[in-house]
C-alpha cells in the first residue's frame, strides 16, 4: 500500500454541514481565507507523494471510499493549497478541483482524523 496524500483535521468550520445534502465536504489547509474558513474542514500537514488516480482509496474518518474520477485541478490545488471538494455521489466526470468518490454516506469528521489517500 502507497500513501499518496496524508493529513490531519484541525478545524471543522461552522457552516460545513450545510453541504451535507449536496453529499459534499470541502477542505483546505489551516490557512485558508477568512472568509472560505467557516465552509472548510481545515487540515495540517498536507503531505503529497504522488498523483490522486481513478481507483485511490480516501480515508476519513476510519471510512473508505473508492476514487472514481479526479478533476484536472486537483492536484495543483492540493499541493499549492491542500484544498479540493470531496463528492459523495458516484459521478465519473465533474468539475475541475473535485475528486468524485463513490455514493455513500459521508463521514462523521472529528478534529484530529486523519485524511489519506493511498493506492494498494
Amino acid at each position: 500500500m502507497e500513501i499518496i496524500y496524508n493529513t490531519r483535521v484541525t478545524n471543522i468550520g461552522g457552516l460545513v454541514s450545510a453541504f451535507y445534502e449536496e453529499k459534499l465536504i470541502i477542505i483546505f489547509k489551516d490557512n485558508a481565507p477568512e472568509e472560505l474558513a467557516d465552509y472548510c474542514v481545515l487540515h495540517c500537514g498536507n503531505e503529497v507523494s504522488d498523483s490522486v488516480k481513478q481507483g485511490d482509496v480516501l480515508v476519513i474518518a476510519g471510512q473508505e471510499y473508492k476514487v472514481v474520477y479526479v478533476g484536472d485541478e486537483v492536484q495543483a490545488n492540493l499541493e499549492n493549497l491542500g484544498h479540493i471538494t470531496l463528492r459523495f455521489d458516484g459521478n465519473t466526470e465533474g468539475l475541475g478541483g473535485s475528486v468524485y468518490l463513490e455514493d455513500k454516506a459521508l463521514p462523521a469528521i472529528k478534529i484530529g482524523d486523519v485524511i489519506s489517500i493511498y493506492r494498494e
